[in-house]
């Protein structure tokens, strides 16, 4: 009797290998006609490198843009797989469109990045090692910033001392919307409701396990930008605003602090008319006091609207975005 031969059942085992981890990128763009093939053409070899370790998609994010961007993605798409497109109904800021993307993505882990190559295609391939090592967040902190100018370095900067001040969770300093974040993360993020939304605070506030890597980040490859040192003060109080209310604490301990004050004063004026009678003169001291008040009060004013304006937009409830349309690839579907 011949020695017994074992048959592999090799249809069966490949039947149930288990499918490649997928990452989907979020790319939020808005009349970015220019920079659209060029993004593509510097990320088409890291999909290709990625492909040993995972499966690699594109969601666009499509926010109201009134140029060739949603034509050429689509054509875009017709000759590259794994492109998927979501077209917002009218431009509603990057924020709600970074958000539409979340919750539309399919990826086991997904990355937000500018379509814009600041955010260099060629670091996906690092946070994409560190996620299948075991961490849920990987950071892309920027190690320089040869991009920006002067002011817009300095300016940014300043907020994140400003924010991590007062914030209750601070956020990494130098880190935007470029990370790579596991599903279990992006599940916890679509359960926050929040209408005025600053996306960098709420990665932080979830928490989970964080790693990080280092990047330079170079300037624009092509197109202008879309943000304004306007839009960018207006970010930057959504961000504050949205995420803390040591502002209005503030103003309470300045209230005590001026009502003690003019208590005083009142005690001196007071004793030192008693004993030396009315003291006609102090137009002038007067009239400063009155403006100072005044500006300080209106200061205040300003900042609890902020608030109020927030607590009218949540209590309408309306959607952060509207979708026109979306167009799945098949990797996205698989």
């Amino acid at each position: 009797m011949g020695p017994k031969v074992i048959q592999l059942d090799t249809e069966r085992r490949e039947a149930t290998a288990p499918a490649p981890r997928r990452v989907t990128l979020i790319v939020p763009v808005y009349n970015e006609e220019a920079s659209i093939a060029l993004f593509l053409d510097r990320l088409s070899p890291v999909i290709e490198e990625a492909g040993t370790l995972v499966r690699i998609d594109i969601l666009f994010v499509n926010d109201g843009s009134r140029d060739r961007t949603e034509r050429l993605i689509l054509a875009e798409a017709e000759r590259r797989p794994g492109i998927s497109l979501l077209n917002l109904s009218r431009n509603f800021g990057k924020e709600a469109a970074l958000t539409a993307g979340l919750h539309h993505a399919t990826g086991d882990a997904m990355i937000p990045l500018d379509v814009d190559l600041q955010d260099p295609p060629e670091v996906i391939l690092l946070m994409i090692r560190r996620w299948l090592d075991g961490a849920k967040i990987v950071n892309a902190r920027r190690n320089r910033r040869d991009g920006d100018s002067w002011l817009k370095s300095r300016s940014a900067g300043a907020f994140y001392r400003l924010f991590n001040a007062m914030a209750e969770r601070p956020i990494p300093r130098d880190v935007g919307d470029f990370r790579l974040m596991d599903r279990e993360v992006v599940q916890a993020i679509r359960q926050l409701g929040e209408r005025s939304r600053c996306n960098k605070a709420l990665f932080s506030w979830v928490g989970f396990e964080t790693e990080e890597v280092l990047y330079d980040r170079p300037a624009r490859a092509a197109g202008e930008t879309q943000w304004s040192y306007w839009k960018l003060a207006k970010l930057a109080l959504d961000a504050i605003f949205s995420s803390t209310t040591v502002p209005l604490r503030i103003w309470t301990w300045v209230g005590m602090l001026m009502a003690l004050v003019s208590l005083v004063y009142s005690l001196v004026v007071f004793i030192r008319t008693l004993a030396f009678g009315i003291d006609v003169p102090g137009y002038a001291s007067t009239a400063i006091l009155i403006l100072v008040f005044g500006g300080m009060n209106m200061f205040a004013l300003g900042i609890i609207g902020e608030y109020v304006g927030r607590i009218y937009t949540e209590v309408r409830q309306r959607p952060l975005y509207v979708v026109r349309s979306h167009h799945v690839s098949d990797m996205a579907e698989g």
